[in-house]
């Protein structure tokens, strides 16, 4: 899982009335059949097409290990060039070692290498290399995949003086016959661009490219890249057909913590004229590859929508409405003209727009208090508007719940007792007090921690001395409490947005929103466990349909197992596929009721739940059910997170069930089951044909179920 690993505060909830309460720990005891009943008159606002969307930004190099097929790091040489020291730290292992950053190395004595800065082709230095007639000298990368077989292009931009001969290698093995080399003889005194072409001569993971020389004088690098032969447009089509199935209805771009200090002008145009950059939210360089023009490529090869974050960190308003004139504008505009010689002469027509991320968060480049931001979000929002006044613009939100694990309430000087809605630590309330008329909707963002709650005491003492993640302590759980945790976070959500809108009636006429654009379970592996626990959160995001009409997961690429030369869709992705499928756009979620209500939370200090469980009233099963939206069919959603077989009976009010049901069950032989890249998937996607209506369902153990029965509604 590529969240488990951001440094920001990932939280659990507490309720939004903050004291002091103690609830006893009720022993739930299920009836021995599980009644549910589908009330199809009273029926929800439909399942939004960006119910199940996702979110990515610039981690590392988290979107080049998995949506770029782009080969070389650094390939704009933005580090120095110097040899290996003997005691250098070996790399971190698992993901971290996919993330690490290649270095070039010098090809002969480190001397010969010298990093240009007087007229470098792009940034701030372009390597130089020295020749002599005899003995090679340039820079290599090594660490490579290779598949035997597989053709590789790319291009160097190069310039030299007369007596320059460079050599360009790929290397998968020892010997002549370990490698491949292209020969690049008449260099001029100008950049030029050299195409080539190689074909990988075995399977390595230690493949190396290198660039040398020999003759007289020397030869400068420019930019050099190099990808599979097969990408499309950049990208992987290993992983973009995998992403094509998941029904995202949009991707959020370029960031969280990342867009506070992106410069979105240096993010378009050729990509070897781009400078690349160091982003000071994660300390990593950038190459700058993948910039505003490639992400809507992606949107169009993956059948999602755009949804961008401008930079109200170290951003302004003048240039947040310059990137919607790029963006949306005619080529008659200034912004709009630069995009069509960029090759996109049709404007992109990008609907929603989020001002900020996470404006109210200390790790936050550019933060202002709450008082500063609400202006400056206004002033943000009148000169995008201007430019086009169809957008969908989002306020970057918090609600008290997270500003008080985030340690906001702290830096205010209030007491954690003294945090209720709307008090001056309420972001989210400061939006619906001080800038009304300049948001359609407000985001929220949600990380529930595996195994972990949030412990008032010890994060007091933790926030004192600058310990963001000191609230957490290991928390026993049963694997049903583990598996409703995070749903408990989006439960948490409804009820203080609830309370909002008792607060602010014009938020319901006004059709206010709300948009989860960021949430994950952290810290857990990939499994179906996991596809347990986010089935969970599914289904409780379709009983808020009349107020969450976006939700954004974190990562997008976080639903697929990736490795350099494959892909595979993980628990998680498979999950996202099943209810995209079944449970997606257009469904009508309907009432259901239950004999078994959901165990009341034991509360802790503050508290890390909300007031109620989430979940049915058909303890310990959690049942979702909506129609068609041609009202022919009736969906069922069952999570069975037990290691029992559940039965549930099904009692209608408003309908009858007909015919024959479908049924597709998602499970594996145990908890720790997992999908991943060259193994046999141990949890698939069943679909059985049903003989007829069922009396009672017998609901397998550890799995997520979908059936859809035909229905005929018997009342108006």
């Amino acid at each position: 899982m590529l969240v488990h690993w951001k440094t920001k505060l990932c939280i659990l909830a507490v309720p939004a009335v903050f004291a002091v309460i103690f609830l006893p720990a009720l022993a739930a005891t299920a009836p021995k059949t599980i009644v549910a009943t589908i009330n199809t008159t009273k029926v929800s606002p439909p399942v939004s097409k960006y119910e199940y969307g996702m979110f990515i930004e610039h981690i590392g190099s988290l979107v080049y290990r998995t949506l770029w097929s782009e080969m070389l790091d650094d390939r704009k040489f933005y580090f120095p060039i110097v040899a290996k020291k003997p005691n250098a730290k070996p790399a971190p292992g698992g993901f971290f070692r996919m993330m690490r950053l290649r270095k070039w190395r010098p090809v002969g004595a480190e001397k010969f290498v010298v990093m240009d800065k007087h007229n470098p082709f792009v940034g701030e230095q372009s390597p130089r290399i020295v020749l002599d007639p005899s003995t090679p000298h340039g820079i290599r990368q090594s660490g490579l995949a290779l598949v035997r077989g597989k053709r590789y292009i790319g291009h160097i931009i190069l310039r030299g003086t007369p007596g320059a001969r460079v050599k360009i290698s790929l290397i998968w093995g020892e010997g002549p016959n370990g490698r491949q080399t292209v020969a690049v003889n008449t260099l001029t005194s100008d950049y030029r661009r050299y195409p080539f072409s190689f074909t990988a001569g075995a399977n390595t993971a230690r493949g190396t490219f290198e660039i040398a020389g020999t003759g007289s004088g020397s030869f400068h690098i420019g930019t050099v890249s190099l990808m599979p032969a097969d990408n499309i447009d950049g990208f992987r089509p290993d992983v973009i057909a995998l992403l094509r199935q998941l029904h995202s209805g949009f991707w959020r771009f370029p960031g969280g913590n990342f867009v506070s200090d992106f410069n979105w002008y240096d993010s378009v145009g050729p990509r070897d004229q781009r400078p690349p950059d160091f982003d000071y939210a994660w300390h990593a360089m950038q190459t700058n590859d993948v910039g505003l023009d490639e992400f809507m490529t992606l949107c169009k090869l993956i059948g999602a929508r755009p949804y961008i974050t401008v930079n109200a960190g170290f951003g302004d308003a003048h240039s947040a409405a310059q990137e919607v004139e790029y963006m949306n504008g005619s080529v008659h505009t200034r912004m709009g003209a630069w995009r069509a010689r960029n090759g996109h002469p049709r404007p992109y027509d990008v609907k929603f727009w989020d001002i900020g991320n996470e404006p109210y968060g200390p790790w936050e480049l550019g933060r202002t208090d709450l008082k500063y931001y609400v202006l400056k979000h206004n002033e943000f929002a009148r000169a995008m508007r201007k430019v086009d006044p169809s957008i969908v613009l989002l306020a970057s939100g918090a609600m008290p719940d997270e500003e008080i694990i985030e340690g906001i309430a702290s830096n205010l000087h209030l007491k954690n007792d003294q945090v209720p809605l709307c008090s001056p630590a309420d972001w989210t309330c400061g939006f619906l007090k001080h800038s009304w008329g300049y948001f359609n909707g407000i985001t929220e963002h949600w990380y529930a921690r595996a195994g972990m709650r949030f412990d008032l005491a010890r994060a007091e003492q933790g926030l004192r001395v600058g310990r963001m993640e000191a609230g957490y302590v290991p928390v026993q759980q049963t694997v049903l409490q583990w598996v409703r945790a995070p749903s408990n976070r989006v439960h948490l959500k409804a009820e203080e947005w609830h309370e909002y809108e008792q607060r602010f009636p014009e938020m319901i006429k006004k059709k206010i929103f709300m948009s989860n654009d960021e949430y994950a379970y952290t810290g857990a592996p990939t499994n179906l466990k996991l596809a347990l626990a986010y089935a969970m959160v599914f289904n409780e995001m379709l009983r808020h349909t009349n107020f969450l009409r976006m939700t954004a997961f974190t990562m997008g690429v976080s639903t697929l197992d990736i490795t350099p030369t494959a892909a595979a869709m993980n628990t998680t992705g498979l999950l996202f596929k099943l209810y995209g499928d079944h449970m997606g756009a257009g469904m009508l979620p309907v009432a259901v009721s239950g004999n078994s209500p959901q165990p009341l939370p034991k509360q802790h200090l503050v508290g890390d739940l909300p007031r109620t469980n989430a979940g049915s009233p058909t303890y310990p099963l959690d049942v979702v059910a909506a129609l068609s939206p041609h009202r022919r069919h009736l969906n069922l959603a069952v999570v069975n997170a037990t290691e029992s077989v559940q039965p549930l009976t099904l009692h209608m009010l408003g309908a009858r069930l007909t015919g024959k049901p479908t049924m597709w069950e998602m499970t594996g032989k145990n908890l720790d089951a997992a999908n991943r890249v060259g193994h046999k998937p141990q949890v698939k996607i069943r679909k059985t044909l049903m003989d007829d209506v069922p009396t009672t369902l017998s609901v397998p153990p550890i799995s997520v179920d979908i059936y859809r029965f035909p229905v005929v509604l018997t009342a108006p």
